[in-house]
C-alpha cells in the first residue's frame, strides 16, 4: 500500500510537472510574440491565463488515463469505444474551458485585476469557450494519443520482456533436457551397457551408439524454436525410449494412446522428455518388477490433454516434491498460456505417478522463438 501511495504522488507530480513546463513555454512564447511587435507585455496576466489552462488540464489527466484503460482501442469493440470517446471529447472540451476560465476570473478577481465590466466579461467568457473548446477538444485527442502510445510501447516492452524470458527458459529447458539425457548416471550406464554388448552382441551395441547420436543430433536441430508438432515431440521422446528400452529390456514397457487429431498440435519444443525420463528415474528403476509407463493425448473443448503416468513405485515418503524438470516446466507453461493452462501431479494409492497436463489446443507450422 505505501509503495502505491508512493508510485501514485510521483506520478501526479509528474503529470503537474509536465503541464507546468508546457505551460511555461507558452508563456514564454507569447512574451516573445510581444515583444517582436513592441506591445506592452503583462506577466501576471499571461501566467495565470496559461497556467489555469494547464493546471486544469494536469487535474483532468487521471480522468483521461482512466477513460483509455475503460475503453480501449482493442479488439473487439474498438470501434464502439472511439465514438465513446468521441462523446467525452465533446463533453470534457467546453467544460475544460468552463473550469480554466473560472479559475482564471477567480485569481484576477482575487489580485483586484478585473479592469472590464461584469457584462464584459461574460462576453469574454462566451467567447472564450466557444473558441476555446476547439483548442480543447483537440488537447483532449492529444492527451489520448499520448496515453494510448505510451501504453502501446509499454505493452510492447512488456511483450519484448516476456519473449526474452521465454527464450531464456527455452535455452534452460534444452540444457536440463541434455542434463537429463547426458545424466552422469545415464550416460554412465548407457555407456557401460554398450561396453559390456561389445563382445557378446556387437550389432545391439552399435544400435545403442546410433540412438544416442540421432538423440543428441534431433535435440539440437530444435535449438531456437519453442513450440513444435506433438508428432516432432513424440520422435523427440522415441529417441529417448528406444535407448532406455535397450537398458532395461522387458522390464519397460510403454503405452502410448493418443488421438490422432492431436499430432499436429503445437506443444512446448522439450516438454514430455523430462516427465517421462522422471517417470522412468522414480517409478520404474527403483523396483525390480517390469512397469508401464503411458503417455496420453486428447482434444477436449479446445485444450489439448497430454498425461504421462506410470504404475511404478509410487509416493512412499508421502510427500510430492518437484525437481528442475517439473518446475522448469509449470513455469514455461504459465509463461506461454497464462492462466489457461493447468499441472496436475498425483501419486495414485495403488502406486505410480501421474502428471496431467492441459493447456490451449493450436494446431499451425512451428514457430521460432
Amino acid at each position: 500500500m505505501r509503495n502505491y501511495i508512493q508510485k501514485y504522488w510521483r506520478t501526479s507530480l509528474l503529470v503537474f510537472a509536465l503541464w507546468t513546463g508546457l505551460g511555461l513555454l507558452y508563456v514564454l512564447q507569447a512574451h516573445i510574440y510581444d515583444i517582436s511587435r513592441g506591445n506592452p507585455f503583462n506577466w501576471f496576466q499571461n501566467f495565470t491565463y496559461r497556467m489555469t489552462n494547464y493546471w486544469t488540464w494536469a487535474a483532468l489527466t487521471p480522468l483521461i488515463y482512466w477513460l483509455t484503460k475503460k475503453f480501449t482501442l482493442e479488439q473487439p469493440q474498438r470501434f464502439r469505444n472511439i465514438f465513446i470517446h468521441i462523446g467525452f471529447s465533446l463533453l470534457l472540451a467546453p467544460l475544460h474551458r468552463v473550469a480554466a476560465l473560472l479559475f482564471n476570473f477567480t485569481v484576477f478577481d482575487f489580485f483586484g485585476q478585473l479592469q472590464q465590466p461584469v457584462l464584459a466579461m461574460m462576453s469574454v467568457a462566451r467567447m472564450g469557450i466557444i473558441t476555446g473548446s476547439l483548442d480543447s477538444l483537440v488537447m483532449y485527442w492529444t492527451v489520448l494519443v499520448i496515453i494510448f502510445s505510451l501504453d502501446a510501447y509499454r505493452k510492447y516492452q512488456q511483450h519484448k520482456l516476456i519473449s526474452a524470458q521465454l527464450e531464456t527458459q527455452l535455452a534452460q529447458a534444452q540444457l536440463q533436457a541434455l542434463k537429463m539425457q547426458l545424466h552422469p548416471h545415464f550416460l554412465f550406464n548407457t555407456l557401460h551397457a554398450i561396453s559390456s554388448l561389445m563382445d557378446e552382441d556387437k550389432k545391439t551395441a552399435r544400435s545403442m551408439l546410433v540412438r544416442l547420436s540421432e538423440l543428441l543430433r534431433a535435440t539440437l536441430e530444435n535449438v531456437g524454436v519453442q513450440e513444435v508438432s506433438l508428432k516432432q515431440e513424440l520422435d523427440i521422446l522415441n529417441r529417448y525410449l528406444a535407448i532406455e528400452q535397450i537398458r532395461f529390456q522387458d522390464r519397460l514397457k510403454i503405452d502410448y494412446d493418443i488421438a490422432p487429431e492431436t499430432l499436429s498440435a503445437r506443444v512446448p519444443n522439450l516438454l514430455l522428455q523430462p516427465l517421462v525420463e522422471n517417470a522412468i528415474r522414480h517409478g520404474i528403476a527403483p523396483q525390480s518388477t517390469a512397469g508401464v509407463i503411458a503417455i496420453q493425448a486428447r482434444r477436449n473443448n479446445g485444450t489439448l490433454q497430454l498425461t504421462v503416468v506410470d504404475d511404478g513405485i509410487g509416493n512412499i515418503a508421502g510427500n510430492i516434491r518437484e525437481g528442475v524438470g517439473l518446475t522448469n516446466t509449470r513455469s514455461r507453461l504459465e509463461r506461454l498460456y497464462g492462466n489457461a493452462q493447468s499441472v496436475q501431479i498425483h501419486s495414485p494409492q495403488n502406486g505410480g505417478w501421474r502428471v496431467d497436463i492441459e493447456f490451449p489446443f493450436s494446431a499451425g507450422e512451428n514457430q521460432d522463438a
